[in-house]
Parts: C-alpha cells; sequence; structure tokens
C-alpha cells in the first residue's frame, strides 16, 4: 500500500530533553490514521517537524518522499490545522480565510465553499475573537482545506467540540477518507478516535509503541476478558484464589478483578469456597484499556501473581487445565 507520509527514525532533542525518540512509521493513502499517546507523548513535536515548523534533530519526516518545505504549492498537498489560537481576535472569519486564500494563490470562490463545509457559514462576518473555542476549531479546519489537499494533518481537533460537534468531525473526516484524502489525526483519547480511524499510531515518551490497524487492536481488546466480583469476604476469596494459577487486583474494599475468569468456572469456584457475593459481573477488556495498557509502563517481564500488584495481570487458567 501508497504511502502519503513517511516518517524515519525521527528525533527531537529540546537541551536534555528527547522529545521525540527514533520514531518511525507510516500513514496509508486513503486511510485515517489516529496519532494517539498522552499528553505530553510527543505528538505535536512530531507533526510541526512533518510540517517543517521544528528543525528534525535526527531522521526524516516526508510526503511521498518529499519533505514539505520542497513540496511545489504545499498548501494544496497538505492542509494542516495545528493550533486554534492563532487568529487575530479582530478579523472576521472570512477575511482571515480570503487572506490565507491570497497567499495561496488561491480563488476567493473557495472561501466560501470552506465555510459552508465547516458550518460557519452564518458566522462568516462575525470576529474570531467573538468565536467559542469549538468555532476557532472549525475555522482552523476550513483554513487547512482552502487548497483542497489530499492529505490532512489535524492536531487534537475534537478540542472544545460539543457531542454534536464531534459526531460531526467524525463524518467530516470519514468523508475525506471516502475521497481517497489521507488524514492523520492527533489525540490523546482513544474513545475520541475509535468510531474513525482505520489505523492507529501509539505513542509515549517519544517513542512508538504500536503501529496496527484499528481492527487488529480490538482483536487484543476482545481477549481481555475477565470478572468483577463485589463481596463482603474479600479476604477469604483472595486467601482462596491464592491457590490457583490467576491474575487479580483489587479495585475497591469490596471488589475485585479477576483476569481471564467466566462465569462458568468463578460461580462454581465461589459456591465451593462459600463465598458471599454481592455483585457478579462479566466484563470485557476495551480499545481503551489496550492503549492505557500500552502507554502506562506496564512490566510486562514481571506479571503479579496472587498478590494483585500493579503490572500486566498474569493470564488466567482453569484449575485442572493444562498450563
Amino acid at each position: 500500500m501508497t504511502s502519503a507520509i513517511e516518517i524515519r527514525s525521527l528525533a527531537k532533542q529540546f537541551g536534555s530533553i528527547r522529545a521525540v525518540d527514533d520514531l518511525s512509521f507510516e500513514v496509508a493513502q486513503g486511510r485515517v490514521t489516529g496519532f494517539l499517546g498522552p499528553n505530553g507523548s510527543g505528538k505535536t513535536t512530531t507533526l510541526r517537524m512533518l510540517l517543517g515548523l521544528v528543525s528534525v534533530t535526527e531522521g526524516t519526516a516526508t510526503f511521498g518522499g518529499t519533505r514539505y518545505i520542497d513540496l511545489d504549492h504545499p498548501i494544496r498537498h497538505v492542509g494542516a490545522a495545528l493550533e486554534a489560537t492563532s487568529f487575530h481576535p479582530a478579523r472576521r472569519a472570512e477575511d482571515h480565510l480570503k487572506s490565507v486564500a491570497l497567499a495561496g494563490g488561491i480563488s476567493l470562490s473557495r472561501v466560501d465553499e470552506t465555510l459552508e463545509m465547516v458550518g460557519l457559514t452564518e458566522v462568516a462576518r462575525r470576529r474570531v475573537g467573538k468565536f467559542s473555542l469549538g468555532m476557532r476549531q472549525r475555522l482552523q479546519l476550513a483554513t487547512a482545506l482552502l487548497g483542497d489537499p489530499e492529505i490532512l494533518i489535524l492536531d487534537e481537533p475534537a478540542n472544545g467540540l460539543d457531542p454534536q460537534g464531534i459526531q460531526w468531525l467524525r463524518t467530516f473526516i470519514r468523508n475525506q477518507a471516502g475521497l481517497g484524502h489521507s488524514v492523520l489525526v492527533s489525540s490523546h483519547l482513544l474513545s475520541e478516535m475509535e468510531e474513525t480511524v482505520d489505523d492507529v499510531v501509539i505513542i509515549s515518551q517519544g517513542k512508538l509503541v504500536l503501529q496496527t490497524t484499528l481492527a487488529d487492536m480490538a482483536a487484543q481488546a476482545g481477549t481481555g476478558t475477565g470478572m468483577r466480583i463485589r463481596t463482603p469476604e474479600v479476604r477469604r476469596l483472595t486467601e482462596a484464589l491464592a491457590a490457583v494459577p490467576v491474575g487479580w487486583r483489587q479495585i475497591a474494599v469490596d471488589t475485585l478483578v479477576i483476569d481471564g475468569a467466566t462465569p462458568e468456572w468463578f460461580g462454581p469456584f465461589a459456591a465451593h469456597h462459600q463465598i458471599v457475593l454481592y455483585e457478579l459481573i462479566n466484563e470485557r477488556g476495551s480499545l481503551e484499556d489496550v492503549f492505557l495498557r500500552l502507554t502506562q509502563g506496564f512490566d510486562t517481564e514481571h506479571p503479579p501473581g496472587a498478590d494483585g500488584r500493579s503490572g500486566q495481570s498474569a493470564p488466567f487458567h482453569t484449575p485442572g487445565a493444562p498450563t
């Protein structure tokens, strides 16, 4: 599959801080790629290097092998929305777009088209200083769309949007992919992106953690089954669990989560040990669970046993089954 964006061994050093560290990934043509990681993980720095706004310490960041500054008429190839605060507050929305269009050699008729695309036609003559954060996000998106680019780069575009606005954004991004455009969209919340993206790139502390398809990540989440148990006899339950090879963790005074357990196993187990149960819930892993596990530095070399210490939970084995 042809790549629209290629990041190769990219690094950025700010004094003693390694903000981005040997980062490599690709964005495929015609697909939406979620660029995910906690706040401060290096996402915005990476995007700014890609767009030539920050110098590169090591590696390359290119569009089909060409740096942004070397593109002919880059505004017609790449549209970027990185900040929703870079507007003069006294300038009217349509005047801002007209100035960008004139500078980029773009027909002024495109201004009205982009205002309509982002739902700002009715406030086109309003001064930007009167805009909410969500409206400024839409104006920034309109700016990125002026050149009708085949690649869009969006940095936390859902910030400031209400639920209706977030739903509109999802539909808009999917429509862009439907037109064959490539979209790289960053967020620190996978829950914002899971209905939108085709692929995911996850980074933490400036390093690549995972690049995969959303479908493959969902398959990982599906393996994270378990049981949440609320009982007045937590101590007796943990003593009983110490005799079987399971991973568990206590999440409240009267509640445990047992990884990998099923109702068919735990029901008879609790009855055998005569443990009183207040609540028994069959849980299934979520994409957000996978994301948090990947970015919070769980120690996969030393998973916990029945002592419930933090880390990646030990796999569950049904008593009597081969291990």
